[in-house]
């Protein structure tokens, strides 16, 4: 199995989860980075955010909702979830690959089921290509001027 060091994005609605639940999320993870965000609503993630994040190295980019139909700011959860969709879309087109982003729903089981999932998708993740945008290196080719 590759072993390779992450940079994991985390963005989470602060109205499902505090941020010391993600603290147990570290454990385990030895020489991965996990970068949490909290949010007012998964709802105000937005494509720029996301798209900013593999931009600044990120191998993968998650986010945490609250179950459908219980968003305190009426759509939220519904917004994250097609922005992601259109993130992953972006990724797909300019050739990074699909499986970088992912929604997971904070259930009844609470952080601990959600950190499992995470995990499991750090772990998809490390299984694909590595990214370009960590080394910041452009591919460019020069042809000469004549």
């Amino acid at each position: 199995m590759n072993q390779r060091a992450l940079k994991t994005y985390v963005f989470y609605c602060s109205n499902n989860l505090a941020a010391g639940q993600f603290a147990s999320l570290c454990h385990g993870l030895e020489g991965d980075t996990i970068k949490t965000i909290s949010l007012p609503c998964s709802g105000k993630v937005d494509v720029p955010y996301l798209i900013k994040a593999f931009e600044t190295g990120a191998d993968g980019v998650a986010i945490v909702t609250c179950p459908k139909n219980e968003c305190r700011h009426f759509e939220g959860n519904l917004r994250a979830h097609k922005r992601a969709e259109a993130v992953e879309s972006l990724l797909e087109e300019i050739g990074m690959g699909a499986g970088r982003m992912a929604v997971f729903e904070c259930g009844e089981q609470g952080a601990g089921q959600v950190i499992g999932e995470i995990r499991q998708f750090i772990d998809r993740v490390r299984n694909l290509p590595p990214t370009c945008a960590r080394s910041g290196a452009v591919n460019k080719q020069e042809s000469p001027v004549g």
